[in-house]
């Protein structure tokens, strides 16, 4: 068991820097007519090369800029959350280590609980701000080469950005299994044989990540939306000027946004996800009939399935970089998706190997509300696992079916912009709604299958095996911001239109498996929340009576939870449109009264740009940050765990939906965008070319569609997440106030 978590990581990171050495032999300097690829084939550079070093030159000027501005935000946005991390880790401490002892518990256990608690929060915090820092990183070095090598063909520049992805997918796979191992290692010197007590207190590594992740995903997605809403509206809309000129003052804040909210909010994301998942399975597994025989390889299971997916995504990730890399536009899409298949091919008999060799043929887990337990063979876990892991691909697919511009759906929302942008917008709120159906159903089965074969247990091991290709998810999914990026930095250091027509091919594939990633994320998140939820009603001491939704506590909960997150999407949406607002007044000015700017003689004022957009984020994401943080604390000491109960399960369901329509509408209006942009088509061509009626309406649909798919969407399923796991770590807090009832109903009785 321990060779098996040892060698997931060490792997890891002796695959990872193999592709950092190719993309930094990319050279940010000029001076070469034709360059040899790594597969030994010559690539022309079919644009004319005159002044070709200065242009390269000023290709690394602009990713300096970007990079200085995307340090800078998160440096700043960092000290709030250091701030937060104070504040949230001394509640913890407080209100867990000075509960009542309940039966069986002495105060040294609730004292011993609350300390590690705390430190598990810290641990799961501090990994989740170095994935989210390490990720900005990679993506800010890898932008300018995707766009340097782009010049020589589409095969270079998918190679440097897909490569990039790939380092950040296992570096941050592999950073947080390997610190949630150390954790438990750690931790066991303290708590011996009691791993009932170990993995309570293990559970606030997923509390600390999620928890920074939604500030995270909530700062960083109104950063960069409130900078391409300004950016689009003035720059294409009004002065019809192309994407990411740079006579358009927003351009370099544009860009900043791509990696503190798409790349760093996204790797804090996706870690969350998996620290949660992780830690919902273990505490399910340590009051099951393994954790009566401390079978130490049996316990932590949860984490051999990671390990082992991580092995799997490494031997995926050789299709795309070495046997069978895309060449032309036209497989970018197809190599991309092919990676999310073949993985989850290659982890089915990994997961038949992790069953049989690491669980017990047989064990048992208690049924709350029932004296009997529930029998579970290995071979259940299997099916369970494998219930996630190719759900999690049907969810994938159907996906891409609605978001890219390949398929009927995009195009159907792109022929509707002939019209102008209403139609437009109809037809894409229309497309997400419709895209909720195969995942809900998805969800549903995957859930009833895990249930009834496992309990609670086979629910969350359904959502590791959803999460069991995460380092192939994270690499797809940081591609496309990468390819983005180059895209702005070709154009804005004039390499020409060949060029960037190929970054806006990279770049549209990009918008899809981004639109990809989010389905895992939203699935996996329902998974685990329902599974935190198990664990959060058997902490409780609820019983199956006193939770059904016909208890009007239940009930009442059940509604505030299932407005709360129309309530976080009210808040974050508005905060994208004053932020934008501000930014749009900004531009306008500067276009208004520099002399010379539309004309390309003066420079923009770059900087006063990413000063708004800095401000805006920080000070907007702390409301809708306490809203989601203090419900579940709220509701569970005022009005009692029953109450809560029904607020979470209000939550997950109303949030899934939303957040899948969200992103899938979102990313439909972009691509109709590409798609018109693009003119691949006749089809397309006849909708456009670029600054078209058509166009513009395009324009219009993906501007309102950018808070949707990169802010509200992917933060709501965080807040099902992060309202299930810290109810999980405040229960014995909530059960200490009048033995769950709420101090509210204390006064009726």
């Amino acid at each position: 068991m321990s060779l098996t978590l040892q060698v997931g990581p060490v792997k890891c990171a002796l695959r990872a820097p193999c592709a950092p050495c190719r993309v930094s032999n990319i050279h940010m300097v000029g001076g070469q007519s034709v360059l040899k690829g790594a597969n030994g084939r010559e690539y022309l550079l079919e644009e004319e090369q005159r002044g070709d070093e200065e242009v390269v030159a000023k290709a690394a000027e602009i990713q300096e800029a970007i990079s200085e501005g995307a340090e800078s935000f998160l440096m700043t946005e960092y000290r709030y959350i250091g701030v937060f991390m104070v504040i949230m880790s001394v509640a913890i401490f407080g209100l867990l280590s000075t509960v009542a002892p309940e039966e069986g518990r002495t105060k040294d256990d609730e004292t011993r609980n609350g300390i590690f608690s705390t430190i598990a929060f810290i641990v799961g915090g501090g990994t989740s701000l170095l994935s989210g820092w390490l990720g900005m990183t990679i993506a800010t070095y890898a932008n300018a080469r995707t766009a340097v090598e782009a010049r020589k063909g589409v095969a270079p520049a998918f190679m440097c950005a897909f490569r990039s992805g790939a380092v950040m997918g296992f570096l941050l796979a592999g950073l947080g299994l390997f610190n949630l191992f150390i954790a438990i290692a750690v931790f066991k010197q303290f708590y011996g044989d009691d791993w009932v007590g170990l993995f309570e207190a293990i559970t606030g590594y997923g509390l600390g990540g999620s928890s920074i992740a939604l500030f995270g995903r909530v700062g960083g997605g109104i950063y960069t939306k409130a900078a391409d809403v300004g950016a689009d509206l003035v720059g294409k809309v009004e002065k019809d000027i192309p994407e990411d000129d740079p006579r358009n003052p927003a351009v370099i804040a544009d860009n900043v946004g791509d990696n503190v909210g798409d790349i760093a909010g996204m790797g804090s994301d996706l870690f969350g996800s998996f620290a949660e998942s992780t830690c919902a399975a273990l505490i399910v597994s340590s009051v099951s009939s393994m954790g009566d025989a401390k079978d130490f390889s049996s316990l932590t299971f949860p984490l051999v399935i990671s390990a082992v997916g991580i092995l799997v995504c490494i031997a995926t990730t050789f299709v795309a970089t070495d046997l069978k890399p895309a060449k032309v536009v036209s497989e970018i899409e197809h190599t991309l998706k092919m990676q999310l298949i073949i993985s989850t091919v290659l982890m089915t008999p990994a997961a038949w190997v992790c069953t049989t060799f690491f669980l017990p043929e047989e064990f048992t887990l208690p049924i709350n509300g029932s004296p009997d337990p529930l029998v579970v063979k290995s071979w259940y876990m299997l099916v369970t696992v494998l219930s996630g892991l190719w759900g999690g691909l049907l969810i994938g697919l159907q996906t891409e079916y609605f978001t890219s511009n390949r398929y009927q759906p995009v195009q159907d929302v792109a022929d509707a912009c002939r019209t102008g942008a209403a139609t437009d917008i109809i037809f894409g709120l229309a497309l997400g709604y419709k895209s909720c159906i195969i995942p809900t159903i998805v969800i549903a089965i995957t859930i009833f299958v895990g249930n009834t074969l496992a309990g609670m247990f086979g629910i969350a091991c359904a959502a590791l095996g959803m999460l069991s290709t995460l380092a192939t998810g994270l690499a797809i999914d940081a591609y496309g911001p990468i390819s983005d990026n180059a895209g702005g930095i070709a154009e804005m250091a004039g390499m020409g239109e060949d060029v960037r027509e190929r970054t806006d091919a990279l770049d549209a594939a990009g918008n899809t498996t981004a639109a990809i990633g989010k389905g895992f994320a939203i699935g996996s998140a329902a998974l685990v929340s329902l599974a935190l939820f198990g664990a959060y009603v058997t902490r409780s001491k609820i019983d199956m009576m006193h939770s059904s939704i016909l208890d009007p506590k239940v009930f009442a909960g059940l509604l505030y939870g299932a407005m709360l997150p129309y309530w976080f999407s009210a808040m974050t949406m508005k905060s994208v449109g004053k932020a934008a607002l501000a930014m749009v007044e900004e531009v306008r000015r500067q276009f208004n009264t520099i002399p010379g700017l539309m004309e390309g003689t003066a420079r923009p004022d770059y900087k006063r740009c990413v000063e708004i957009s800095t401000a805006s984020s920080l000070s907007e994401m702390i409301a809708p940050g306490a809203l989601v943080m203090l419900s579940p604390i709220l509701m569970g000491a005022l009005f009692g765990t029953q109450a809560l109960a029904g607020m979470l399960t209000g939550g997950l369901v109303s949030g899934v939906q939303l957040a899948v329509s969200m992103s899938n509408t979102g990313g439909a209006w972009d691509n109709a965008k590409k798609y018109i942009e693009a003119g691949n088509t006749p089809h397309a061509r006849e909708l456009g070319p670029k600054g078209s009626d058509c166009h513009k309406a395009a324009v219009i649909g993906d501007t309102v569609g950018d808070p949707l798919k990169d802010t509200s969407g992917p933060s709501l399923n965080i807040l099902v997440k992060l309202m299930a796991v810290e109810s999980l770590v405040f229960a014995p807090f909530f059960y200490s106030i009048n033995q769950g009832q709420g101090l509210v109903f204390q006064l009726f009785q």
